[in-house]
C-alpha cells in the first residue's frame, strides 16, 4: 500500500523579506542630546561666562550651550540621527554617524561624551526594552582620532570617551565615530512555529524578535577647564586622571 504524502508548505519569503528591512513601518529612534559644564569648583580660577560646548554630528551643530557675558546661558537642544528616520534601516548596512565636539566657548577645556544605546519597545516607542541587546547597535569609533574609550566603566548599553587633547576655543575635534549599524546576527534570534491546516498543509512561520523595534542612540558632553586639571576633573566627573606636560590626558 502506498503511503500517503502529508502536504508540506513552507512560508519564509515574506517573513525574511520582512526582517532584512529590520524596522520597516516605523522611524529610527533619535535622542536629545545634553550638554553639561563643570566649573563649580574652581570658578575663581576661570571665567565661567566664557565657557562653551557643541555637539557636531556629521559636520553639523546638534546641540549646544554656551554661557554669556551677561550670565545666561545660551543653548539649542536637537535630536541624533534625525538623517535615517525616512530609512528604512537594513542590518549589516553602514550608516554615515561622525560625531565630534567643538569648543564653542572662550577658554580652553577638555571634554567627555557619554554615549547610550537601547532598543524601544515597538508598543509604544518609548520604553527601553532590557531583554534585547544595545550590542547589536553597532557605532563604529575611529582610530587614532585622540578619542579613549574608559573600557573600565563602559557597558554593551553605554560608552564612555575622553578627549586626550586639550580643545582650544573655537576649535571642533576629529570625530569620535564615522559610521553606525545594525549587526546582522540580529536575524539570528528567532522563533520557528509550526502549524497544520485541516487539510493537513504544515505551515512554518519565522518571527523575528528585533522585528519592528526602533533603536535609540543618546550623548552628553561633558567639559572641564583646564586649570588644575586632574583635580577638577576628579571632583567634576570622579575620575582618576594623569595630564602630561604637554596637556595630554591618560587614564590611570
Amino acid at each position: 500500500m502506498k503511503k500517503k504524502k502529508i502536504p508540506f508548505r513552507l512560508v519564509t519569503s515574506v517573513l525574511l523579506s520582512a526582517s532584512a528591512v529590520l524596522l520597516i513601518g516605523s522611524t529610527v529612534g533619535s535622542a536629545r542630546a545634553a550638554l553639561t559644564y563643570y566649573s563649580e569648583n574652581y570658578g575663581a580660577q576661570v571665567t565661567v561666562s566664557n565657557i562653551g560646548v557643541s555637539l557636531l554630528e556629521n559636520g553639523e551643530t546638534v546641540s549646544r550651550r554656551d554661557y554669556d557675558q551677561n550670565g545666561q546661558w545660551n543653548e539649542s537642544s536637537g535630536e541624533l540621527l534625525k538623517h535615517l528616520q525616512n530609512e528604512t534601516i537594513v542590518p549589516g548596512k553602514e550608516y554615515q554617524e561622525a560625531l565630534s565636539v567643538s569648543n564653542s566657548g572662550s577658554i580652553d577645556s577638555y571634554v567627555r561624551v557619554i554615549l547610550t544605546k537601547s532598543w524601544l519597545n515597538p508598543e509604544d516607542g518609548e520604553t527601553a526594552d532590557t531583554t534585547l541587546s544595545p550590542a547589536l547597535i553597532d557605532l563604529d569609533f575611529t582610530q587614532d582620532s585622540g578619542w579613549i574609550v574608559d573600557e573600565d566603566a563602559s557597558t554593551a548599553e553605554r560608552t564612555i570617551l575622553y578627549y586626550s587633547e586639550i580643545l582650544p576655543a573655537g576649535d571642533t575635534t576629529p570625530a569620535l565615530s564615522d559610521t553606525i549599524r545594525i549587526d546582522p546576527s540580529v536575524a539570528d534570534k528567532v522563533e520557528e512555529t509550526v502549524t497544520i491546516d485541516e487539510n493537513g498543509y504544515k505551515t512554518i512561520t519565522f518571527t523575528y524578535a528585533y522585528n519592528g523595534y526602533t533603536f535609540q542612540l543618546d550623548a552628553e558632553v561633558h567639559a572641564v577647564q583646564t586649570h588644575n586639571a586632574q583635580e577638577a576633573i576628579k571632583s567634576a566627573w570622579g575620575v582618576d586622571v594623569e595630564v602630561d606636560a604637554d596637556g595630554t590626558l591618560r587614564l590611570r
